[in-house]
């Protein structure tokens, strides 16, 4: 699967984005070894602190069906700039793959790619 056609998944899945808050929808498509694709979208609270980003919702659907060898992260929004994955989501995936790569998307379909470990070359780990 080419990085275009994991962002288009990710873009997809932030059509189902519950963001009443922030009205800022976030997708993610990640993709484990064995090219199995697990999308997300953000999921927001009244409660602030028990919204899920879109990247760990996607990751938490992976795990939960047994697979936990994360190679690529697509994620989308519809902004102006590239959309990152918070400190947050950073920590979370690196629990899997700190080399993973990270393909990040804007609204006009532009994107980059980096790993993870350039991203957060100092997660916590012990």
């Amino acid at each position: 699967m080419s990085d275009l056609e994991l962002l288009a998944l990710a873009k997809r899945a932030a059509a189902n984005s519950y963001s009443p808050y922030s009205h800022f929808p976030v997708g993610a498509a990640l993709e484990c070894a064995d090219g199995t694709v697990f999308t997300g979208c953000n999921i927001e609270n009244a409660a602030y602190g028990d919204t899920i980003c879109a990247e760990r919702t996607a990751a938490v659907k992976a795990v939960s069906e047994g697979h936990r060898d994360f190679e690529r992260i697509a994620i989308w929004g519809n902004s102006q700039g590239y959309c990152y994955p918070c400190g947050s989501c950073r920590q979370f995936l690196q629990e899997f793959n700190k080399y993973m790569t990270v393909i990040v998307g804007r609204g006009d379909g532009a994107y980059i790619s980096l790993s993870l470990a350039e991203m957060m070359p100092y997660f916590f780990d012990f």
